[in-house]
């Protein structure tokens, strides 16, 4: 099949408008604030060298932190900040997507607009100055009008600079609840949609390369002093600002917020739970690959009304327990910590998505390893890997602990991969999910945990403290409980990571909704 026949690539095309519409928005508006911070800052330090290389080094050390570690570090410290507004002030405000993204955004650009304003400023020749001084201009009519016009070519380009660190950037965005081009790349890599990914890549890339032009022209208005390029250029960026804002303005609100976590499954259950809205005629939206404590905390402040999570990862991971319960005492527990929060649980959905250590067949009987603690012995001369955050759970503390469990190394891996790696005996053994699909493709097999050590992970539906009474957004997701079982869901990873259309989360959600709506 020809690319240009492959209707991944409408799929792809269809969400378009609405990625990189939020993607522009939330590039000019970090990229506005951090001007706003920045221009001001070089304007003060220009002439104080200790605040200059103050500033200078505190902005080159925001740029030492990763991207996504910044953005995600916002997001809780905003949370805590609209809890203490709440409390003192009796107002507060979302935390989720939009504000930490621009906040962290705008750190980033900080450094290229602070150091190309404070060399044009310093770059502009003294007998210049003496020139201005000597006519009687004040130091700021000097400023305004001999400085800045002769530094601006030298700080457009700084802007340039930081356009395109923010635009690149911002496609880190997703896992906080920022929909950008970063949505098609995050989803296309848990779902090995390749098209997806490639088509964020070239977006991306062609949104930073126009805007970078577009700057460009002006800045060589600017320093050719030709009025008509200067205007061609902000013509071309107002432009693309108001064609994003537009179909914003024009587009009905979504009225339910679908939360999502960062794994195939999470993207075909986020999938089927909008398709079931949506034949209620309940407007909605999806906020894919968030980590699983944003997509809880999301939904304890109301940024998010619906997520699917696994009582496992809310017994361990937000409750931070520790002990060792049965499935149904372990569920009733939970509910009522959830319901303190004001947090409903509609119910399960009917399979159990359970942390797991997997490892090749064929090799595991070779060695007579049959459960974790057959596995024990071998540990030291094997290497394990994990997702994103599976070793810095509390669930994998406790198997170290109850087991004794040391192994030779271990590695983070993207989920889909780490069970190609263990099938090709690069990896020995992997963390993987018991309702992965791709367990029998690889003929893997499932370690027993003979001694109980993780706790029980049952799918269930949570809704927000604000939808705790909607009855339309229950009756509507109703009839998924304690239809899909294992074997469903099995099936559905499976088929979700194929390479063709029909993987697709919103074809496999349908499918999954023929098998079980019967």
């Amino acid at each position: 099949m020809s690319l240009s026949a492959d209707p991944r690539w409408g799929e792809a095309l269809s969400h378009l408008g609405d990625y990189l519409g939020n993607h522009v928005r939330v590039s000019v508006a970090a990229l506005a604030l951090g001007l706003l911070i920045s221009l001001p800052l070089a304007l003060i330090a220009r002439n104080r060298p200790v605040l200059r290389g103050a500033l200078l080094g505190l902005a080159s050390i925001v740029q030492t932190v990763p991207g996504l570690a910044l953005l995600a570090l916002f997001y809780p410290l905003l949370l805590a900040l609209a809890a203490l507004t709440a409390a003192w002030l009796g107002f507060s405000f979302s935390a989720f997507g939009f504000l930490p993204a621009v906040l962290a955004l705008a750190l980033y650009s900080m450094l290229p607009v602070l150091r190309n304003t404070i060399t044009g400023l310093s770059g502009v020749d003294p007998a210049v100055l003496e020139a201005a001084q000597g006519v009687g201009m004040t130091p700021r009519q000097s400023l305004t009008m001999v400085e800045l016009p002769l530094a601006l070519p030298v700080m457009m380009a700084g802007i340039r600079t930081a356009a395109v660190w923010v635009i690149g950037t911002a496609t880190l965005s997703t896992p906080i609840g920022q929909t950008s081009l970063g949505n098609y790349i995050f989803a296309g890599l848990q779902t090995q949609n390749w098209v997806f990914v490639l088509f964020g890549c070239i977006a991306a890339a062609v949104l930073a390369l126009v805007v970078d032009q577009l700057l460009a022209l002006i800045e060589h208005g600017l320093r050719n002093r030709s009025r008509l390029r200067t205007a061609l250029g902000g013509l071309g960026i107002a432009a693309l600002i108001a064609a994003t804002l537009v179909p914003a303005i024009a587009r009905p609100h979504a009225r339910y917020v679908i939360g999502a976590k960062t794994f195939t499954e999470q993207y075909v259950l986020s999938a089927l739970v909008a398709q079931r809205l949506q034949a209620a005629g309940l407007p909605s939206t999806t906020r894919a690959g968030l980590g699983s404590n944003v997509i809880f905390e999301a939904l304890a402040a109301g940024d998010v009304d619906v997520i699917i999570d696994y009582s496992g990862t809310l017994w361990a991971n937000q409750f931070h327990r520790t002990d060792a319960k049965q499935r149904t005492e372990l569920l009733g527990e939970l509910k009522e910590t959830l319901a303190r929060q004001n947090i409903t649980v509609l119910g399960e959905l009917g399979f159990e998505n359970a942390y797991a250590l997997v490892m090749p067949k064929q090799r595991a009987n070779e060695l007579g390893i049959h459960s974790i603690s057959d596995l024990v012995s071998h540990a030291p001369a094997m290497s394990i890997a994990g997702d994103y955050e599976f070793f810095s759970r509390p669930e994998w503390a406790r198997v170290q602990k109850t087991y004794g469990l040391a192994f030779r190394t271990q590695r983070q891996m993207q989920p889909d991969f780490m069970y190609a790696a263990v099938a090709a005996g690069e990896i020995d053994v992997i963390a993987g999910y018991t309702s992965d699909g791709l367990i029998a493709k690889y003929d893997l097999v499932v370690l027993d945990d003979d001694r109980h050590a993780i706790p029980p992970y049952d799918a269930i539906v949570l809704l927000s403290p604000k939808r705790r009474d909607d009855d339309k957004l229950e009756a509507a997701l109703r009839p998924l409980l304690g239809k899909i079982d294992i074997a469903d869901m099995r099936e559905a990873n499976l088929r979700a990571s194929g390479n063709d259309a029909s993987s697709s989360p919103d074809a496999v959600a349908r499918w999954l909704w023929e098998k079980i709506g019967k």
